[in-house]
């Protein structure tokens, strides 16, 4: 029997956490009354686990504002084990008013509680319908879905997915589930869910390079979009696009081309002057992703509430990341601000950086180029980033990708927005062509036999490409 004891190296006491236990053939360990998905279970801070004789390697991790602990034990038959182990904590972002969140959550929802306490993790909307799949089916649907626990950690049970073939939409806050279990691939297009998605919907575009993302963004509908997503996992990465457009994989090749491509594409809407900020998700529960892997950091000014929290991801207040803490300020301001002047000027650039894997260099991003590569040295001697200088309206941001190679491990700040003059928005000619091109392509590969449907889903990629045949016109920038 191994007898395991996790505390806080601070405060002594035990504390929630995951925990990768597997034995000498590399065979994870559950235990019977514990949450366990792909390779982990979840630890409340003490537990015991009924193991055989043997040797046993364990990770233990509490999400990325603690260091993580591993090691070896060896039972011998019949043999009570006890291991303790304190979690050193490098960082307090909920202390320091950052919230985070996982907007990709297909776990049991009698999970949750003990999920999220073992991440340390504040907001997580779980998917409790999914086209064809529902757990409502079989449930009474709450005549309140947002479960509060430890006075401050919010899990919403009636987030949904549309995912078929243009990719995945989700759907949060809304107080029942759409109607979309009689959609095929197809048909109706997802446009049409999204116009009676209601007033007070969120949704999310779970990742940049689904086909339909330029539809969508035409048509008006995106909240946020999963920068963080679930093609990246804790020790690997899953390498295809999917139903999505495929990167040209010599100059993305894999294993993290694909996050690469998720920055870049993101980066296009941002040069048509859409203003989205990015999330994350880590669709534990279906890809082999511990819940809160990827996670989005906000900003909540004042006291914490569910409500403020979604308000402040709007306004863009916010870093994604799947490891390192990068907190960037701009001019001493947040991610989402907006930078306004009537010439040319120049913004100062600082950041934190705290965690647990190497991180060669933290860069500035600046409509759509990398223009500052910052060496990790000399940041850690100043602090510092620059300045960037703008001429004309654009954005910026701040991201740090780590020195991993069997995944693609990284930090990005939401972007800031400057305002030069009377074009207050810059608008990439490139960016909307791209992206024209895109759902015309997209609209070549719809298959639907039937004329009817084929021409009501068609009549959406019209009025899309309409949109970007339009933006490419009035663009003012190459």
């Amino acid at each position: 029997m191994l007898h395991l004891t996790v505390v806080d190296s601070a405060t002594h006491h035990p504390i929630p956490c995951r925990v990768h236990l597997k034995n000498a053939e590399g065979l994870p360990q559950k235990a019977d009354d514990l949450p366990f998905f792909h390779d982990h279970l979840v630890c409340p801070g003490q537990t015991s686990i009924e193991l055989s004789a043997g040797t046993y390697s364990y990770e233990i991790e509490r999400g990325p504002e603690y260091r993580p602990v591993a090691g070896t034990v060896r039972l011998g038959s019949g043999q009570d084990y006890h291991l303790e182990h304190a979690l050193r904590r490098l960082v307090d972002l909920p202390g320091r008013n950052w919230y985070p969140g996982d907007l990709h959550v297909h776990r049991p929802t009698e999970h949750i509680e003990q999920l999220m306490r073992a991440e340390d993790l504040y907001v997580a909307p779980v998917i409790t319908w999914w086209n064809k799949k529902s757990l409502w089916n079989e449930r009474q649907i709450p005549p309140d879905p947002l479960l509060v626990f430890d006075c401050t950690r919010y899990a919403h049970l009636m987030a949904g997915e549309d995912e078929r073939n243009g990719g995945a939409f989700m759907y949060f806050n809304r107080p029942v589930p759409l109607e979309i279990a009689h959609a095929d691939k197809e048909w109706p297009s997802p446009m049409t869910f999204l116009e009676s998605k209601g007033e007070d919907t969120w949704i999310d575009i779970e990742k940049p390079f689904w086909w339909d993302v330029p539809l969508a963004l035409a048509l008006g509908f995106g909240d946020s979009i999963g920068l963080a997503n679930n093609h990246m996992c804790r020790s690997s990465m899953y390498e295809s696009e999917a139903w999505g457009k495929p990167r040209d994989t010599e100059r993305l090749p894999p294993p993290r081309g694909n996050g690469f491509w998720s920055q870049e594409v993101y980066y296009h809407v941002l040069n048509c002057g859409f203003r989205i900020p990015p999330s994350a998700g880590s669709a534990s529960g279906v890809l082999p992703n511990p819940l809160g892997y990827n996670r989005v950091y906000v900003y909540v000014r004042g006291e914490f509430s569910h409500e403020k929290w979604w308000e402040a991801l709007r306004a863009g207040r916010c870093f994604v990341t799947n490891g390192p803490l990068l907190l960037a300020r701009a001019a001493g301001e947040l991610p989402g601000h907006v930078f306004q002047s009537e010439s040319a000027f120049e913004i100062p650039v600082t950041a934190e950086l705290t965690g647990n894997d190497p991180v060669p260099a933290i860069e500035i991003v600046q409509n759509g180029t990398v223009t500052h590569t910052i060496p990790f040295e000399e940041w850690a001697r100043t602090g510092t980033l620059g300045k960037v200088q703008f001429e004309r309206s654009g954005w910026f941001l701040a991201r740090a990708i780590t020195a991993r190679t069997n995944t693609f491990r990284f930090a990005s700040s939401a972007p800031y927005y400057v305002e030069v003059g009377d074009a207050p928005r810059r608008v990439s000619r490139t960016s909307a062509a791209f992206f024209r091109d895109w759902v015309r392509e997209r609209a070549s590969r719809v298959e639907l036999a039937d004329p009817a449907q084929r021409a009501e889903v068609l009549h959406y990629h019209e009025r899309a490409v309409a949109y970007w045949e339009g933006l490419v016109k009035r663009a003012n920038a190459d």
